[in-house]
């Protein structure tokens, strides 16, 4: 399948699925106390959800013929980067780091955004991995313009990893997405100023830079869905759903 270009009708039915997206994750957000469960933000997210008339993008999802994601939320505690499963049995816990991570779809389009959420006081390291992390989708976010490349995305958020030295997750990318939740093409946080696909108006993107305290190098756990680092570091996965428009990049869900 080739990239779909959407109009602005679609884009304003995207950026519906984008505002209740964001309500989600402030609500979730609002949650992560010590103490509270994971499973607990799930259960939030599936009643805002519900209240908004949306249907989950993650619940059931199996690509490539894995077992489904038994959850709407997405729930990465510390040294887990991404896609880790709500749990009863998990507790959050004064200065950890937890990434939440949402889809949805209303009228047969999609929004996706993830945030990582400082639970009460972190470290010096946990903060500057945080803000570093932030720092790169937001000037990632700034280069998704008409007539860019798709490696200046890419670049610009591997420049600000490096330069924090930070390790930067490369099995896992960005994508494309609109009436499907993944659709090409696929956003890499890596790549070469001038290089690549050049964007075009009517691209949504899903931008989603990874930065590690540690190395690079992340494995898949046995459950079949949470990647974590392979030396146990912390990380941070933060993550927007952006429109290429004419007069400039518009966030359609954060």
């Amino acid at each position: 399948m080739g990239i779909i270009i959407k109009n602005g009708r679609e884009i304003e039915k995207m950026q519906e699925a984008g505002h209740i997206v964001g309500a989600v994750l402030d609500a979730v957000e609002a949650a992560c106390i010590p103490g509270c469960t994971t499973a607990e933000l799930n259960r939030i997210a599936r009643r805002e959800m519900q209240l908004a008339r949306a249907e989950s993008a993650f619940l059931g999802y199996r690509p490539h013929g894995q077992r489904p994601y038994p959850a709407v939320l997405c729930t990465s505690v510390n040294d887990v980067v991404v896609h880790g499963i709500p749990r009863e049995d998990q507790q959050l816990t004064e200065g950890a780091l937890i990434g939440i991570d949402f889809a949805c779809h209303k009228h047969g389009y999609f929004a996706d955004a993830a945030r990582t959420i400082a639970v009460g006081v972190v470290s010096a390291p946990a903060r500057a991995l945080l803000e570093s992390t932030r720092r790169g989708l937001a000037l990632a976010v700034q280069a998704c313009v008409p007539g860019a490349r798709l490696g200046d995305v890419g670049a610009t958020i591997e420049g600000v990893a490096r330069e924090g030295g930070y390790g930067l997750v490369r099995e896992f990318v960005g994508h494309g997405i609109g009436r499907a939740m993944h659709e090409p093409p696929a956003v890499p946080n890596y790549g070469q100023r001038g290089r690549g696909l050049r964007l075009q108006e009517g691209f949504v993107l899903a931008i989603e830079p990874m930065f590690n305290l540690g190395g690079d190098e992340v494995r898949v756990l046995d459950d079949g869905w949470s990647v974590v680092t392979a030396d146990g570091s912390l990380s941070v996965h933060v993550e927007h759903t952006v429109a290429i428009t004419n007069h400039g990049p518009r966030v359609l869900a954060a």
